[in-house]
């Protein structure tokens, strides 16, 4: 047992929440893990539970349309994720019965899976041995093992290697959502709470004073931008059955910014355009 096993899952007993993920069918989960990239809890928990009533099983989902795909996905953000989602369904119910596989080798094989997320899936709906790195995790062990503020961008080889050797022989999947916990809820970006924290005396950033990260964070804006452009049209889709193009220039400040959005929401799957008309995918 590594010295933090023990205060972390003790820690985690104590204070994890309950989400409806944790209590669910593999399809389950891996529906809350293509929905938490880059997503909170908060907006998560609400649409997870909508889509599981209507969406329980893999081969239903893989019967629904895009649009009503991209409609019920609603403000979660990226939702080239349900697409990529829909698609993996397609898959699961074509080529593995439509059961999630439960190995990462074939988890990888599905649209829209990568590393963490086949990961993940293999640990939290199958309590499988796997590295799960997600960027709590990864902040955690970033400070209280290296001693610094953030971790690189993604993880390196070396980085898996070296937290491979923190996984418990039992119960690996539940050191992987102990430790996601903590950095989720303790151990955050901004202002941790590190006298809460279970591993504060074993912590080496601690230990440190705290010192600052040299590389510089780039905020995430959200104001003007091209994905905020792109969300607006998809929105306005959603709540339309069909928009011209002049109707959708009008719900924007910038022209051609509404051009390159149209253009790549296209490329995306994202919309349609039909004649003079741009729609959400029917087909």
């Amino acid at each position: 047992m590594n010295a933090l096993e023990k205060p972390i899952i003790a820690w985690f007993a104590e204070n994890k929440r309950k989400l409806p993920w944790r209590n669910t069918t593999p399809w389950g989960v891996m529906v809350s893990e293509f929905m938490l990239q880059q997503t909170p809890v908060v907006r998560v928990q609400p649409k997870w539970e909508e889509w599981m009533l209507r969406w329980p099983t893999p081969a239903l989902l893989a019967k629904a349309t895009p649009a009503e795909i991209i409609t019920a996905w609603g403000r979660l953000g990226y939702p080239r994720r349900a697409l990529r989602l829909f698609e993996s369904a397609k898959v699961i119910t074509r080529d593995f019965k439509g059961v999630v596989p439960r190995d990462e080798i074939s988890l990888r094989t599905l649209p829209g899976v990568g590393d963490y997320t086949a990961a993940a899936i293999a640990a939290f709906a199958f309590q499988e041995r796997s590295v799960v790195l997600d960027v709590n995790i990864r902040r955690l062990f970033s400070r209280s093992i290296d001693g610094n503020e953030f971790p690189t961008s993604s993880p390196s080889k070396v980085e898996r290697q070296l937290r491979e050797k923190l996984l418990p022989q039992e119960g690996a999947h539940l050191w992987a959502a102990a430790t996601m916990e903590l950095g989720a809820l303790i151990c955050t970006a901004k202002n941790p709470k590190c006298e809460s924290c279970p591993i504060k005396a074993q912590c080496l950033w601690r230990k440190s004073s705290f010192p600052k990260s040299t590389k510089v964070r780039k905020s995430q804006s959200w104001h003007g931008t091209d994905r905020q452009c792109r969300g607006t049209i998809v929105q306005a889709l959603r709540e339309s059955p069909s928009l011209t193009k002049k109707e959708l220039t009008a719900l924007w400040h910038e022209d051609s910014q509404i051009e390159k959005a149209l253009a790549s929401l296209i490329v995306d799957g994202l919309i349609v355009k039909e004649a003079s008309l741009y729609l959400l995918p029917h087909l």
